[in-house]
């Protein structure tokens, strides 16, 4: 046999080699492999040589590489601020709700009501956010709502995010209100907290923050965020199922949209604008309950 052999193509993967060992040997170019420690090597005689990379560039041609999607880039923003305002918020409603500030029953006065609500009382649907039954419930509202408002501010940043969750929150107990009896009345932030899960779950998928090679990191982000919402927003008969779905849902469909505006959130404005909208929203509800009693 003739010892002058040409290396036609080298690679780290014994795999890759062997794939191009089987397009020369369909056209008789005879050839071999040989590997070490550091990858592996294709030669042939020297006198097949011109044929055998004339094969293989075609091989190539018709065999592009792959290209792997690589997430893209996360410009991290600032989520104390908007953990913070939640945290003092909800505490100073808290507080009002137990001394019966102003006289008023702060529970009756910011309550869902489903009858209410349809008659015009739109500020429930903001206000029920912030009151709690007891400790306990403000407790476990306070965990989850900084656990899930900290990584939404982190990517959104904290006047977006939470922006987005307390409108997405609001939708979530108006379409819950629609659903159910007229008679239907409920408090608590939990609408929020799963609103916030799903802004994270949404905006993850839609803005492909995680690897996309395969279908189960595709769809990783929402059925991560559904398995949470089942793990966490199922409990007993007094826990309101169908306001922990719809906000997770509203969520879900809001942190979708907010992927087209993500160039934006690095601005400081866009950020103090929109945290003014969140602030805004929570005052203009708590004084129109209080004008109203």
């Amino acid at each position: 046999m003739n010892e002058d052999w040409r290396v036609v193509f080298e690679s780290r993967h014994l795999a890759a080699c062997k794939d191009r060992a089987l397009v020369l040997a369909a056209v008789n170019i005879p050839h071999q492999v040989i590997s070490d420690a550091g990858g592996c090597a294709l030669i042939v005689p020297a006198e097949f040589s011109s044929d055998a990379v004339e094969e293989l560039g075609l091989y190539e041609d018709e065999n592009p590489p792959v290209a792997i999607a690589r997430p893209p880039r996360i410009d991290y923003q600032d989520a104390l601020p908007g953990i913070f305002g939640f945290t003092v918020i909800v505490a100073m409603v808290a507080w009002a709700d137990a001394v019966n500030l102003f006289g008023m029953d702060w529970r009756t006065a910011g309550r869902v009501h489903g009858e209410l609500i349809r008659d015009g009382e739109w500020w429930r649907l903001v206000t029920a956010l912030t009151l709690h039954s007891g400790p306990s419930h403000l407790a476990g509202n306070l965990v989850f709502g900084t656990f899930f408002g900290f990584f939404a501010g982190r990517l959104l940043g904290s006047g977006v995010a939470w922006a987005a969750i307390v409108i997405a929150a609001m939708l979530g107990n108006f379409v819950n209100t629609l659903l159910l009896a007229s008679t239907f009345k409920s408090i608590g932030a939990s609408t929020a907290v799963f609103a916030a899960l799903g802004i994270l779950a949404g905006y993850v998928w839609r803005a492909r923050l995680m690897s996309q090679e395969r279908w189960s990191y595709r769809l990783g982000p929402i059925i991560g965020g559904f398995a949470l919402l089942m793990f966490t927003g199922t409990g007993d008969e007094n826990t309101d199922v169908g306001a922990h779905l719809l906000g997770f849902l509203a969520g879900l469909v809001t942190g979708i949209l907010l992927t087209r505006w993500r160039d934006r959130f690095g601005s400081s404005r866009v950020q103090y604008a929109w945290g003014g909208v969140a602030l805004g929203l929570i005052i203009a509800a708590w004084g129109s309950a209080l004008g109203s009693h």
